[in-house]
């Protein structure tokens, strides 16, 4: 987003303007347009060949993340024998894990190695993780026979779960590092377009995200389940190398800023300076240690929050997808015809969704809107996808009713699944495309939105950081939702709600609890988002202080150039 500042230096008389007017400038991230000039695109000359080429690394990246969850839960129940409410609560926690590691990913490119260094960094360490999964999934003696005395080289499955684990760790820091810094470097290739370009990026950034999602969800799945889990491992391998390529080939073209030393030992040393007398005592011009611009870089943070602390529970019901729709999906009909179609193969349906929504509400709605004046702020927009994704868990809810009320009319079908057998009802898996196609629209505002709000709202030597708060809150997202799978199978022991085989608990309940939750959370969100001051509105606040109180400039030198107390605000960014 752009920064303003008030410029008390140019006399304010004359002209159209009143004299008591502060005008607030445009910033060089939001370029003055002469009349009849042409705004540039994002997506043209060498900006446009950087941006593309950190979009498709995205791409590559996500193709790599997606086809590592796609399948987590079925390779653990028929891999590694695992339980299933066990692999559930796995595949929760990785997830967790993966959204908690931007916050050190993105303190370390603000203090100490920068995004370009931070991004390649983490991806060496992902292509770690990235071998030790097909090392956990090869058949040992199917590709490499027996030893000459006629032994297996098979591994014992706690061996392979070592490999397994051990390769999540990998990946969980590689791609965690990635996602706090791949967006905002992104972003900062294109900032000097001004805020509509930021905001093209990002929805065109989200996209692309889908578009690997697609790839993954669907032909990457369907291999892991139908031909092989070590091929279906191989494949997100070999898309990380490419990433990297793709990466590294346009290293002389990116655009870098200075890293700004320990931001986290500043933000703390801030705190601590203002002894509790407000923050004006850390200020250097009032006799502080820090600059106006690290201790409003800090009130930044602090401001955005209770904003992230009210997101997690939207990632609670997003995460479901990976957990408890899987587990639905195992036990519906797969069958197309002849063809079984892998059980993640609903997540196309969330990723569809986006992939239509993104170009209609980036080239049409939006500016729709903003041409009538009614453009949506980014907490109107979150809100809206909490909504959304209430909408979601219900509607799994009530098809949880009809499903096992199906399966107890017919007694069902025995569906296998790589080498797991599930009693499945004979409805088709695709009636869950309400409940995923309500994720996905979900997300174009939430997610999206909440990126931009993250982006926008922090200083630019604190992005890293706050890009990492934000995506922490879909790792915390996810430890709620197992956190609440964990409280509902103990309260509900007597008569389980969510049991290792859901089909003889009450999953229904289990999802109109979230979506309850959900509601709650959103009514709470809407009164922290009627309180919400913006970073740029804090800053022309700040600015029409510091010109009440500069000691420097004294009444009489004001009235002399025409300056006046209790000024008019006047934004000519329009």
């Amino acid at each position: 987003m752009a920064q303003f500042k008030a410029d008390e230096r140019e006399p304010l008389i004359g002209g159209d303007r009143p004299p008591n007017t502060i005008v607030l400038h445009r910033s060089i991230d939001e370029p003055v347009m002469e009349k009849g000039e042409e705004k540039k695109s994002a997506f043209s000359g060498k900006t446009g060949l950087v941006v593309v080429s950190i979009l498709m690394t995205e791409l590559c990246e996500r193709l790599t993340y997606y086809s590592v969850v796609a399948n987590l839960v079925l390779f653990c129940t028929s891999k590694l024998d695992i339980p299933s409410s066990d692999a559930a609560n796995i595949s929760l926690v990785f997830s967790g894990t993966v959204y908690l590691i931007p916050v050190i990913g993105g303190y370390i490119s603000d203090s100490y190695a920068g995004k370009y260094n931070t991004i390649l960094g983490s991806g060496l360490i992902y292509l770690l993780g990235l071998f030790l999964l097909p090392a956990a999934a090869i058949d040992y003696t199917g590709w490499f026979g027996k030893d000459d005395e006629g032994a297996d080289y098979d591994l014992s499955i706690e061996t392979r779960k070592a490999y397994f684990f051990m390769g999540l760790i990998f990946v969980a820091i590689g791609t965690g590092g990635i996602k706090a810094n791949v967006g905002p470097y992104g972003a900062q290739q294109v900032q000097d377009l001004g805020p509509d370009a930021v905001q093209s990026f990002f929805n065109w950034f989200y996209w692309f995200i889908n578009a690997g999602s697609l790839v993954a969800y669907s032909g990457v799945a369907y291999i892991q389940q139908n031909i092989s889990f070590t091929i279906g491992f191989l494949i997100p391998l070999a898309s990380m190398f490419i990433a990297l390529i793709i990466f590294v080939a346009a290293r002389n073209l990116y655009i870098n800023t200075a890293v700004g030393g320990s931001i986290l030992g500043k933000a703390f040393g801030v705190c601590t300076a203002t002894k509790c007398g407000g923050f004006k005592k850390a200020r250097q011009r009032n006799g502080g240690p820090y600059s106006d611009d690290m201790v409003d870089g800090v009130i930044s943070v602090l401001r955005v929050l209770p904003v992230f602390l009210l997101i997690i529970m939207y990632w609670a019901v997003y995460s479901q997808m990976q957990s408890t729709f899987f587990l639905q999906s195992e036990r519906m009909n797969v069958m197309v015809g002849d063809v079984k179609m892998p059980a993640a193969v609903l997540n196309i349906f969330n990723t569809v969704i986006i992939l239509v929504l993104i170009p209609i509400i980036d080239r049409g709605i939006y500016p729709l809107l903003a041409k009538y004046g009614r453009s949506p702020s980014h907490l109107q927009r979150i809100g809206f996808g909490m909504i959304l994704a209430a909408l979601s868990v219900v509607v799994a809810g009530i098809l949880e009713i009809y499903r096992k009320q199906e399966l107890s009319e017919s007694g069902g079908i025995i569906q296998e699944l790589a080498d797991d057998k599930f009693n499945a009802s004979t409805l088709s898996v695709f009636l869950q495309v309400p409940e995923f196609a309500l994720v996905g629209a979900s997300e174009v505002f939430a997610s999206i939105s909440g990126l931009e709000f993250a982006y926008s709202e922090a200083p630019d030597f604190m992005q890293g950081l706050v890009m990492g708060l934000f995506l922490m809150t879909s790792g915390i997202g996810n430890y709620v939702s197992t956190l609440i799978l964990v409280i509902v199978k103990a309260a509900s022991a007597g008569d389980p709600w969510f049991p290792d085989e859901i089909n003889e608990g009450k999953a229904e309940y289990l999802f109109f609890l979230i979506g309850g939750l959900m509601v709650v959370n959103f009514f709470v969100f809407l009164i922290i988002a009627k309180l919400y001051k913006s970073r740029a509105s804090s800053e022309a606040d700040r600015e029409q202080e510091r010109y009440n109180t500069d000691p420097i400039i004294e009444k009489k030198s004001r009235d002399e150039f025409g300056y006046h107390d209790n000024p008019v605000v006047t934004d000519t960014r329009m």
